[in-house]
């Protein structure tokens, strides 16, 4: 006998159950987007491999150990599974000339996929909202973007999630810093990890963010990044702080903080909750001035972030705020000759008008369409038995509440029932 077929490991299912808090986190989140004026839009799941190659960095865990790739022999194409959005965004701005008549705020949501070791807040399909600011310059659009999510955790009903901060210059800085960086990484390579010995010399500034205690006894007596940025970055730095200090966002500056992509510049940030273990990064972003130019088009400046879906929504569960899903207004039973066609024809008309009604399925006795009514959590009851046909009526019960059961008649079934839902449940 085969093995019963499961999802794939690191990719979940979401249940009814769990659904209901997964669609209220969306729509906070997606009216949050439009009411700061970023415009959605949808890219593919799948990219050419030399985008994400050309943006990410051939360095980077992602491009050498995560990523979904293979060979479309028909069109002899190297594809892979997007692992993250800003690639494809900018690479969708540059194709269809959004920024010809000037700068863009945009938005999107969706799975992205990346082959990591699965535990919990880490997954291999994992969903993602991201918003992109393309051709703003100055530090007053990284200063929105991060107020804006400091103005979203409340909204989600979330508390405790902290922002580090951090700039990492110029390209020509870092190269400054990294050849000072990666002398002093040799002088200590017997005190690194074999993961650290590899990045030494493909990525040293990512030896920065080891996790690995004897990795960080050697990285706190590192060069600081800091101490090589010009005049311009550490403006742009300065002008960030203190826009975020006016609107009262308090942050933490983390020298070490460098992001794990190749296309970052100038300011990088992280949203961390204690309250998740190892994964507790929510969401993270910053500056990418360069990454246009990068992918073949205008030089451009641009900022972005991208949080963490499953992260927010269990926090958003454990905090006891989660919503419940939606109950029907009504449930409808029904048994006899015409019952049926009466019970159908009902409960669409109750759709049409706006309102949740199920339709018992599968016949059954009053008495087990009753439990079932109860048990669907529906404020009334809406009964169609012989008599009712014959009389051109329905049937309502109460089911939350006391009250005795009554006829509607059909003709001006809407109107009355509204005003019955209304009264029940004000």
């Amino acid at each position: 006998m085969s093995a019963a077929l499961q999802a794939i490991r690191g990719m979940n299912d979401v249940l009814p159950d769990d659904m209901a808090l997964w669609r209220s986190f969306g729509a906070i989140v997606e009216a949050w987007l439009e009411r700061c004026g970023y415009r959605a839009i949808r890219m593919p799941l799948v990219e050419n491999t030399a985008l994400f190659r050309r943006a990410i960095g051939e360095a980077t865990d992602i491009v050498e150990k995560e990523m979904y790739s293979w060979r479309d022999e028909l069109n002899a194409e190297e594809l892979t599974l997007r692992p993250e959005g800003t690639a494809s965004c900018v690479r969708a701005a540059i194709e269809h000339s959004l920024i010809y008549d000037g700068p863009k705020r945009l938005w999107y949501g969706g799975p992205m996929y990346r082959h990591e070791r699965p535990q919990k807040g880490r997954y291999r399909e994992f969903y993602q909202y991201g918003a992109e600011a393309f051709g703003y310059a100055g530090p007053d659009v990284d200063a929105e973007l991060i107020v804006m999510c400091a103005r979203l955790w409340p909204e989600l009903g979330l508390q405790g999630i902290r922002l580090e901060l951090n700039t990492i210059g110029s390209a020509e800085e870092r190269a400054r810093h990294r050849t000072d960086l990666v002398k002093y990484l040799e002088a200590n390579e017997a005190k690194l990890d074999a993961d650290a010995k590899r990045r030494l010399h493909t990525n040293p500034l990512r030896v920065l963010d080891s996790k690995t205690p004897m990795v960080q006894e050697v990285v706190a007596k590192a060069p600081l990044l800091m101490a090589y940025l010009g005049a311009d970055s550490l403006a742009h730095f300065e002008g960030l702080k203190k826009l975020l200090s006016a609107a009262g966002v308090e942050f933490t500056l983390n020298a070490r903080l460098v992001r794990g992509l190749d296309y970052y510049n100038l300011t990088v940030f992280e949203w961390i909750s204690d309250a998740l273990g190892a994964q507790g990064t929510v969401c993270g972003g910053g500056r990418y001035d360069g990454l246009f130019a990068q992918l073949g088009g205008k030089s451009t400046p641009g900022v972005g972030f991208a949080m963490g879906c499953e992260r927010l929504v269990a926090l958003m569960k454990d905090s006891g705020k989660a919503p419940a899903a939606r109950k029907p207004d009504a449930y409808v039973v029904h048994q006899g000759e015409g019952a049926l066609e009466v019970a159908f024809t009902l409960a669409d008309a109750l759709r049409s008008a706006g309102h949740a009604v199920v339709l018992n399925a599968g016949g059954g006795s009053f008495k087990s369409q009753m439990k079932k009514a109860d048990a669907s959590g529906a404020t009334l009851a809406l009964i169609v038995g012989e008599d009712e046909v014959r009389a051109g009526e329905i049937s309502v019960k109460a089911l939350r509440s006391t009250g005795e059961q009554r006829r509607i008649g059909r003709q001006s079934m809407i109107e009355e029932f509204a005003a019955t839902l209304q009264r029940i449940k004000a």
